[in-house]
């Protein structure tokens, strides 16, 4: 069983989940517009890369953001800080217990 995180680092958690979520979509969707202006490939090419793409960030959104528990937070936190979804800011707003666990799930401790 992971450990939880303290109720003052589960309330940071929620106030930047959104933020980060957006974050991510953000960066999905410059991904997109990336491959439809690249002119140099078919339309059919650009959807098949743009399918493919979509399917592997789904999975990505998934694991990142699914679900938020806080028995599943730390990793959640992990996942977030190692896309760098988080932004300093976020991440200092943390506990310095609940920082240390994160770097350690990183493998930075």
């Amino acid at each position: 069983m992971r450990p939880e995180i303290n109720e003052a680092d589960w309330k940071v958690l929620r106030r930047a989940h959104p933020l980060a979520l957006e974050r991510f979509c953000k960066g999905v969707l410059g991904e997109v517009e990336r491959i439809v202006r690249d002119s140099a490939q078919s339309h059919h090419n650009r959807y098949l890369e743009i399918f493919k793409l979509i399917q592997r960030r789904d999975q990505e959104i998934a694991r990142i953001f699914d679900n938020p528990r806080r028995s599943s937070a730390l990793t959640m936190l992990a996942h977030m800080r190692s896309e760098e979804l988080l932004t300093d800011d976020e991440f200092s707003g943390l506990s310095q217990e609940t920082r240390d666990a994160v770097e350690a799930l990183l493998g930075g401790t």
